[in-house]
């Protein structure tokens, strides 16, 4: 089970930290996605981890703007937002697979948080 939290309302160039606590003991075996929907479109792929935090993946738009993290001891997975755009908004997902390929791909995940909102305001 996967609970995301840390989203809120922010203004534009601002800074947010998500957050992903999972339950269960095999975290660490899991990597680790996040996704985001805006109004009327699809779930995108923003970024993920690798199992052991060594490896990440961004969508351009992100680029040096966001960052991924894990801390397997604490269950954790973290998606950390700096210089916030308006086009950031967005309700944002943390998943996790059990697959090691095609992890940009939303299908590719069997387990999935309930969704934050993250608003940034011009």
């Amino acid at each position: 089970q996967l609970q995301a939290s840390g989203g809120g309302l922010v203004q534009a160039g601002g800074s947010l930290r998500l957050s992903c606590a999972a339950s269960g003991r095999t975290f660490g075996s899991y990597p680790m996605g996040w996704f985001r929907q805006a109004p009327g479109k699809e779930r995108e792929f923003v970024g993920r981890i690798s199992r052991s935090g060594s490896i990440t993946d961004y969508v351009d738009s992100v680029k040096g703007r966001f960052t991924i993290s894990r801390d397997n001891a604490k269950n954790t997975a973290y998606l950390q937002m700096n210089s916030l755009k308006p086009e950031d908004t967005a309700v944002y997902y943390c998943a996790a697979t059990q697959n090691l390929s095609q992890l940009r791909d939303p299908s590719r995940y069997n387990y999935w948080g309930q969704g934050t909102q993250v608003t940034v305001s011009s």
